[in-house]
């Protein structure tokens, strides 16, 4: 089955989404539209699902150096990951454990486990453009942000304003959406003065067994000159046999 069967099994949930008015050719809908609701719960564990496992490459470019890691992951819902690092040689075993709202880094050149403070959350992970912040990823886009939905003949847009309990360093969230196959074309952040701060575009969709995605997510940053990050996923599995017990410190410190 396709992504959008998925949907509308209610088998997906939401996540990929963002700011401003649509204007010009999007014909507005009203606030309380369900169907901006449904949207946005159903594509917060696009690539996650109930359980996941992936092989993936990053790419890295900024005006200094160039740079690509090949990743290996795992994650349950929101609220658990792990990512390992396997090259090159001189990084393999470099790691990155979340469980609920903490997050460690296992250094294995001196065999040592570091916990990611709060204050270091937006911090570069492995000198990419994606932050410690951005692997969490365990917010709740329905509790956390209002949505509104917008729509042309081929496209819906998501916009997202924070609610007032909610503590994030984006103002406002814009993702769009493709009508065809319900999958994520763009998302931008704005800061809290509505400055665009980064872009990310999804692209080459790619069938991973039962489940069609984007396999690549270019990441620019709008206040960094001659920087993006580049994520390509090689495998992509879903429903594998993980449970919370996969996701300890033994297994972040876990030699290959």
């Amino acid at each position: 089955m396709d992504l959008k069967t998925l949907i509308d099994s209610g088998m997906i949930h939401a996540r990929w989404l963002l700011l401003l008015l649509a204007a010009g050719c999007w014909a507005e809908v009203p606030d309380t539209d369900p169907r901006a609701l449904e949207l946005l719960e159903r594509i917060d564990t696009l690539y996650q699902q109930d359980s996941a496992r992936a092989v993936m490459t990053m790419s890295i470019v900024t005006p200094e150096f160039e740079r690509s890691l090949s990743l290996e992951s795992w994650s349950l819902g929101l609220d658990y990951a792990l990512v390992r690092v396997l090259e090159p040689q001189r990084e393999r075993g470099v790691s990155t454990l979340q469980r609920d709202n903490d997050m460690w880094n296992y250094l294995p050149k001196i065999r040592k486990v570091v916990k990611v403070p709060p204050s270091m959350m937006m911090g570069s992970w492995m000198g990419s453009d994606f932050t410690n912040d951005d692997l969490m990823r365990d917010v709740s886009l329905v509790e956390e942000y209002q949505v509104r939905l917008s729509e042309t003949d081929t496209e819906y847009q998501l916009d997202l304003t924070p609610r007032e309990q909610t503590v994030t360093v984006w103002g406002a969230l814009e993702i769009i959406i493709g009508k065809d196959n319900l999958l994520p074309i763009r998302q931008r952040y704005y800061d809290e003065d509505g400055s665009l701060m980064r872009i990310m575009e999804f692209s080459d969709i790619t069938d991973y067994g039962d489940v069609t995605l984007p396999a690549t997510m270019t990441l620019t940053p709008m206040n960094k000159t001659g920087h993006q990050t580049t994520v390509t996923y090689q495998e992509l599995d879903f429903g594998v046999d993980l449970t919370e017990d996969f996701f300890t410190l033994n297994n972040l410190r876990r030699p290959f």
